[in-house]
């Protein structure tokens, strides 16, 4: 029986047994789990008022070792006072005293100490045990599927797993980046890194959107720029959406993502404005094309017209496709005038003229939005990347990967498989290379004593050549025409769409976090509203009695 006057875990019963211990289960649902799940950083629940934690699910897979044992895949299920419960995969092992490797476990991985059927250990996180870190990739090589209580536990093989490694002598680590999933990395002789194996913890009820795209992208088309599919982990269910667990990927040299490159390509621009010198490298202008370039590729490896697949299939701008964003816009909008209004006083002078301008804008916002909800289009969406930015780009010696498909992280899994506009991705590049050059020329030493209406006309020049630079490699890759895009007409009005949800979505952000950089996202509605405003000035037949956008508020006194 359980000793409960210590935190130890103590069993009369052997570990192999642990799934029907009832009295072991209790101690860890109400002694061990609750400390320890706040102190891992893949546990989003740490900020919410927890109520019980309870083990749903325990799946067994069996470990090769001297001794033969297993582990478990265990479910948590953690309940709140308020909202939804959450699920997080935890696997459990159980690495006797005189184990070994048990001395090698980090003070993170360690539940607590346990003693089953009178053999002392550790209760580890199954990922620092390298018995299961070799399961895993066994069972994936192996293509094996695992009869449970529970459904099944399903190992997907997929292409990028070479066959001369599905027998191969392997290596593994444990990367020691904390993130929202768990990552592993496999090595085969003459190679030590070669895959990369993702856990997930905040487990969904359905298929993670970044197993469907990036299997997809490695399976059925020619695009390779990403880190190719190698496997996947899948717990299945009668009469239940299946539930992924994890994903195998070949391994990306590790090198800087895009945002940090474009930061270094950005000193040498960022030394030069104090000597009023406009400087950009040829190379970056490259560098950019590439990204473009590399971008409508994926788009178009992703346009899948004759696919047998509902999921990848191209889809028309549905009604219930515009609600929807106009849904999430006029939410946003409404929460944002109330956040400006809220902190106006607290903005800098630049910060205040264009949130004024932003707020005198809102009739011709409205009718925007309802030119989008009334507008033919018949432009496609399908599935993209869903979260595209320059982090999510690794920059090669000479080339780019692109990495992380899981979409929004706010978002619900539903919501990251809605297929929408590619210009949705090309919306989120625009804005992070635009937040790339306004975040170094107004948070650097260089530039701090330098008029901020200045640094904001200089900054603006920077990113309308590399926005130029982006979009017209990315146009000449897709070709004009394609079924995507309708028309230039089309291709124009629905990226504005795209980019005032982002700008606006961003804006939240630095109200509340970074009220510094509140300009940034403010401009980038400004800009919005510009090209807005053109749209209505240039047709003829609009009768609207919508004032025209007071841009006389931004003026200052000239330098």
């Amino acid at each position: 029986m359980l000793d409960l006057t210590t935190s130890n875990l103590t069993s009369r019963y052997s570990w192999e047994t642990l799934d029907q211990d009832q009295d072991a289960l209790r101690f860890l649902e109400s002694t061990v789990l609750p400390p320890y799940l706040n102190t891992c950083r893949w546990f989003a629940g740490k900020a919410r008022q927890q109520e019980k934690f309870r083990i749903a699910v325990m799946h067994n897979l069996a470990l090769r070792s001297d001794v033969d044992t297993i582990a478990f895949l265990a479910v948590v299920e953690v309940g709140y006072t308020d909202g939804e419960t959450e699920r997080y995969l935890l696997p459990l092992s159980f690495l006797e005293t005189a184990q070994p490797g048990s001395a090698e476990v980090p003070p993170k991985g360690i539940l607590t100490t346990a003693e089953f059927d009178q053999k002392g250990g550790l209760l580890v996180d199954a990922i620092y045990d390298e018995r299961f870190r070799l399961a895993l990739y066994a069972n994936l090589a192996g293509e094996q599927v695992i009869p449970q209580k529970a459904g099944q536990v399903r190992f997907h093989r997929g292409r990028g797993l070479a066959e001369e490694d599905a027998e191969a002598t392997v290596v593994s680590r444990v990367l020691p980046v904390d993130s929202s999933n768990s990552a592993l990395v496999f090595g085969v002789p003459h190679q030590p890194e070669k895959y990369f194996l993702k856990l997930y913890r905040k487990l969904f009820q359905e298929t993670n959107p970044e197993v469907e795209l990036v299997s997809f992208l490695t399976e059925k088309s020619q695009f390779s720029h990403i880190p190719a599919f190698a496997g996947s982990i899948v717990w299945e269910q009668e009469n239940t959406p299946d539930i992924t667990l994890g994903m195998m990927q070949l391994m990306v040299e590790n090198q800087k993502d895009s945002w940090s490159q474009t930061g270094d390509y950005l000193n040498d621009f960022l030394y030069a404005v104090p000597n009023r010198l406009f400087t950009i490298r040829e190379d970056v202008f490259d560098r950019v094309e590439l990204l473009g370039r590399r971008t409508a590729q994926m788009h178009l490896a992703l346009y899948s017209p004759e696919s047998n697949d509902l999921a990848f299939a191209p889809e028309a701008f549905t009604d219930d496709y515009r609600a929807f964003i106009i849904r999430r816009l006029e939410d946003l909008l409404e929460r944002r005038y109330t956040m400006v209004i809220d902190n106006y006083t607290k903005l800098d002078p630049l910060a205040q003229r264009l949130a004024w301008v932003f707020m005198e804008a809102k009739e011709m916002i409205d009718e925007f939005i309802d030119d989008f909800r009334k507008r033919p289009l018949e432009s496609l969406r399908t599935r993209i990347h869903g979260d595209y930015h320059l982090g999510q780009v690794l920059a090669t010696n000479d080339d780019f990967i692109i990495i992380d498909f899981e979409g929004e992280p706010e978002s619900s899994i539903t919501d990251r498989k809605i297929k929408h506009s590619p210009l949705k991705d090309v919306a989120g590049m625009i804005r992070s290379y635009h937040y790339a050059v306004s975040a170094k020329l107004f948070g650097s030493t260089e530039t701090e004593n330098i008029d901020p209406n200045h640094l904001q006309r200089v900054s603006e020049r920077w990113f309308n050549l590399i926005r130029d630079t982006y979009m017209n490699a990315y146009l000449e890759t897709i070709g004009n025409p394609h079924p995507l895009y309708k028309n230039s007409n089309e291709f124009n009005f629905l990226l504005l769409v795209y980019l005032l949800e982002k700008a606006v979505y961003e804006l939240g952000y630095e109200i509340s976090y970074r009220p510094a950089w509140v300009k940034i996202p403010l401009k980038g509605i400004m800009d919005v509203i510009q090209e807005i405003e053109k749209i209505r000035t240039a047709d003829p037949n609009r009768a609207s009695d919508v004032p025209r956008l007071q841009m006389g508020l931004l003026e200052t006194k000239k330098e």
